[in-house]
Formats: C-alpha cells, sequence, structure tokens
C-alpha cells in the first residue's frame, strides 16, 4: 500500500527528506522542483512507512487505501506524474546513501554569534528564522506590524483550509526558542526606521511581503462596489485593517476577475453554505455578513483559455468536489469547448455543465449557488454612474453585477529607507543582498510567486548571503546601542508591541 500526496501540499520538502527510498519528487535537487503544482510519491517504489506523513506540516499526506472520497483522484495524480516525468527506468526502491551529516555553509567554529533582526512573521520571514535559529549561533529579533503572529499563513490562507493553516503552529514553535525576541505591534517605517535597525544589529532581512493589489487599468475601477480581492481575503480572515464590508452583498451575482487560486478562494468563500464556515477559522463579523448575503451567483472572469488559467489543479479539483455549489462553464465561445475537449490542462472541467449563459436573466434564486467560469473575456469597463451595476468585458458583452472583485496580483509596496523597483513590485536585490548588513526574501524579493514552500530555497539563499558577507568581513559595525528594543516595549499601551523574551 503505497501513500499519496493530496491537495494541501506546501511543496516545502519536509517529505523528501525523510523518504529512506527515495520515492518523493520532485526533489529540491531536481530541475523541476518548485515548478510542480505539488509535490509526488511514486507508488512503485514507496515501502508504506509513513515516515512522509509524520513530517509534512500541513497534512497532506494519506495512505492510498485510506484517501476520502474527494481525495480520491490524488492516487492517480500521483501516479500519474511518474507516468509523464519518470524519474528512474528501474521502479525498485532507490535508497538514500545516508552518511555523516554534510553542513553547506563554511563557518569558522569560533565565529561569533550575530544579532539578526527578522522583520515579518509569515513564511518567508519564519524560514529565515527556521535557518538561523538551526544552522547558527544567530540571536534574533522577530519583529511583525500586526499584533498577531502568522502573515499570509493567518491572514492570506483561505479560512476552510485548516490543513495549510497548520504550518503556522511549525512556525509558531520557534517564537519561543530561547534565542528568538518576538516583537508585535512595531512597523517599521512608523515605530523604528531600518536606519535605526541597522545600526542596533549586525544584518536585517526584510520579509514584508507583497500586500497590495495589481490594479486592472479599466475604466470604473475606482467605482464604489469595485474591491480588490486582497481587501477581500482580508475580511473574511479578520485581518485589524480590513474594512468591516468591503463587499457588497446584496446583489445576486459578484464578478470576480482572475483564475488564480484566490480567486477560486473568493468565490468559493462567497458561495459557500456559511453553516459549513462556522467551525472554521473565518472572522466572526464576515461570518455573520455572509448568513445575510443575497449572492447566488459568481462569475470567474479568464482573460484567455482554460488552459491556461492560473488556477492549481488540486485547487479545481476540491471545488469540484464542493457538494454546496454548482460550477457551470459558460460555452459561450467555441474556443473553451475545444480546449475542454483537448487540453490536458482543462481535463477537469469535461465533466461540469457547459452552457451559454444568458446574462442578460438573473441568476438563479432555487437550488445550489452558482459559480460560472467564463473564460476569453477581457475586462473592458466597470459600469455604475455611482457604484458598480456591472462589468463591460471583450465582445461588448456586459455582466450585471452588483460588485466586482479584482484578483489579478499582488504586489510589493515600498518601505521607506530600501530601494524599490515600481515596475516588478520588488526590492531590487542579488541572491537576497540589498546591501551587505540588509537583505529581502520572500515575495518582496522575488515577487509574488510561489506558495508557502517555495520560500524555503528563497530563505536559505538569503541566509546564505547574510552568512556569505558576514564571515568575509562585509557586514558594516552595528555599534549597537542598547535601549531601542526596551524603547518600543515602552511605548503607549495603544500601540504598545507584544513580546516574549
Amino acid at each position: 500500500m503505497a501513500f499519496a500526496i493530496t491537495q494541501t501540499c506546501c511543496t516545502d520538502a519536509s517529505c523528501v527528506a525523510v523518504c529512506p527510498v527515495n520515492c518523493i519528487h520532485p526533489a529540491p535537487d531536481e530541475p523541476d522542483f518548485g515548478t510542480t503544482e505539488m509535490l509526488y510519491i511514486d507508488p512503485r517504489s514507496c515501502i508504506d512507512c509513513g515516515a512522509c506523513a509524520d513530517a509534512c506540516p500541513v497534512d497532506a499526506i494519506f495512505p492510498v487505501e485510506g484517501l476520502t472520497e474527494s481525495l480520491r483522484p490524488y492516487a492517480g495524480i500521483n501516479a500519474g506524474y511518474f507516468d509523464a516525468e519518470p524519474v528512474a527506468a528501474d521502479p525498485a526502491p532507490n535508497f538514500h546513501a545516508w552518511g555523516p551529516p554534510v553542513f553547506d555553509r563554511a563557518i569558522p567554529s569560533d565565529f561569533p554569534a550575530l544579532d539578526v533582526a527578522v522583520v515579518g512573521t509569515g513564511p518567508a520571514g519564519m524560514y529565515a528564522v527556521e535557518d538561523l535559529l538551526l544552522h547558527t549561533s544567530s540571536r534574533v529579533t522577530l519583529i511583525d506590524r500586526l499584533p498577531v503572529a502568522g502573515g499570509l499563513v493567518r491572514y492570506g490562507v483561505a479560512p476552510d483550509h485548516p490543513s495549510t493553516k497548520k504550518i503556522g503552529e511549525t512556525f509558531a514553535r520557534y517564537h519561543h526558542h530561547p534565542r528568538l525576541r518576538l516583537r508585535l505591534g512595531v512597523e517599521v517605517g512608523r515605530d523604528v526606521t531600518v536606519d535605526e535597525l541597522a545600526r542596533r544589529h549586525d544584518a536585517v532581512i526584510y520579509a514584508v511581503g507583497a500586500s497590495a493589489a495589481r490594479r486592472l487599468g479599466v475604466a470604473g475601477e475606482d467605482l464604489p462596489g469595485s474591491v480588490a480581492a486582497t481587501t477581500v481575503v482580508a475580511w473574511y480572515n479578520g485581518h485589524p485593517d480590513a474594512p468591516p464590508d468591503p463587499v457588497d452583498l446584496s446583489a445576486g451575482r459578484v464578478v470576480v476577475v482572475g483564475t488564480g487560486n484566490v480567486a477560486l478562494d473568493v468565490a468559493r468563500i462567497l458561495t459557500t453554505d456559511p453553516r459549513k464556515l462556522a467551525g472554521t477559522s473565518i472572522s466572526p463579523a464576515a461570518l455573520e455578513r455572509l448568513r445575510s448575503s443575497r449572492v447566488r451567483e459568481v462569475v470567474l472572469l479568464g482573460r484567455r483559455g482554460p488552459e491556461s488559467a492560473a488556477y492549481t489543479t488540486p485547487e479545481l479539483l476540491a471545488l469540484t468536489r464542493h457538494e454546496d455549489i454548482e460550477l457551470v462553464v459558460d460555452a459561450h465561445d467555441p474556443r473553451v469547448t475545444e480546449a475542454i475537449d483537448t487540453a490536458e490542462r482543462a481535463a477537469l472541467l469535461r465533466d461540469l455543465k457547459q452552457e451559454t449563459v444568458d446574462w442578460a436573466a438573473p441568476p438563479p434564486e432555487s437550488g445550489k449557488r452558482r459559480i460560472v467560469l467564463r473564460f476569453h473575456s477581457a475586462p473592458e469597463e466597470i459600469l455604475g454612474p455611482d457604484r458598480v451595476s456591472g462589468l463591460r468585458v471583450s465582445g461588448d458583452v456586459v455582466i450585471p453585477a452588483g460588485a466586482v472583485v479584482r484578483a489579478v496580483g499582488y504586489r510589493g509596496t515600498p518601505l521607506p529607507g530600501l530601494p524599490f523597483d515600481e515596475d516588478s513590485g520588488t526590492v531590487p536585490h542579488d541572491g537576497g543582498r540589498v546591501a551587505p548588513g540588509t537583505y529581502v526574501v520572500g515575495w518582496v524579493k522575488r515577487g509574488p510567486s510561489g506558495g508557502i514552500g517555495a520560500n524555503r530555497a528563497c530563505a536559505h539563499e538569503t541566509v546564505s548571503s547574510l552568512l556569505d558577507d558576514a564571515i568575509a568581513g562585509r557586514l558594516p559595525s552595528s555599534g549597537r546601542k542598547p535601549g531601542l528594543l526596551s524603547r518600543l516595549a515602552r511605548r503607549p499601551p495603544a500601540r504598545a508591541g507584544h513580546e516574549r523574551r
């Protein structure tokens, strides 16, 4: 009996390291690592030891024979990867050649401990913290502007994905490490400057993410009722900066522009029976509003065809298995049906209802709420004299709607004191190095690409650059002076940071 990796795979490769027979791929030293939607277990080589399941931080690995009905397709998905991408001609177990520990960093044994500040408690920052605490003798000050740690794990992952959120527990254990000081409610640029942090630490790593939303660049984008998906996600996750009612739920139809995983999250939350969300981490205020929602239909709008949709196969597969929601593909364009019939990327849509949707008609008032996937439709104008009433798309088609959610990507924002590239929305760097003593990691470094696990390799590169600078004597003299952290801890109660010694 083999094991299989399922929907919530975070691709951080914790499972690869513990597999005794090297049956999980792509591994970090293989070309495809970081490019596939998930990792896969070769059923021909798996010896059913369960080590991978024990190591998985997001509970994504199960015995094939124990897969639930909704997860059963993953047996074929795992096996299918090796049909298309054979790792070895011989399916027999390829045992690891376990040997003495090998450390890829030549740190002198007498090298003094560094004082490093990490700004941001999301996955990128926490992988950097993990690397520093487990592989060096550094003392780490972990800073976040919010009163609760977690970053996008806490405020970006959908509340009905509890297994994905579970990785936050793995990160949280480092909050109690004896060489870490945690400072919450401390904002760089408001409570402390970039220069102050630099003067009082040997190095500073910025893991501040990409919290702003990309714009559509169409007329009417700033009308009331047009809202960024980042705002909606923050709202249902209880982010302290989120407005109380960002999306109009009084109309029957909402249009979500975009076909990525965030767009699917928003559509799914808006159409799921609120009773099913009651046991999740959803914001109580958002749940109360959803209970009185009149939304019956959410339209997912894609500029290109289904073969080019940005969502991952696991997320779409989960949505097709959602009992509360009817999924419909708008067959308005022959290219849509052609892609569904021929493109492997669109194969999951073959079993869905396909119809040419009449947008002049209101959404169905009875039965299941539904999500309509409309491809080959570029937004051209958000309509409404003083608030959103609809969206005009290519082909001069008007889709009436009470709200438009823009889910076309994230971008970083400038941090006072650091360089910033407006075109890419990132901080310019070389291997994570902005300048000796100043480093970046995560989406502010590489742009909004890759899931949680992609940050592990990203953090490894950045920490390696930091250590190279330290060993070569390139770090500026910190001239550390006492008092900065204690001053932050003594701020007025309304803005006080939380600390753990």
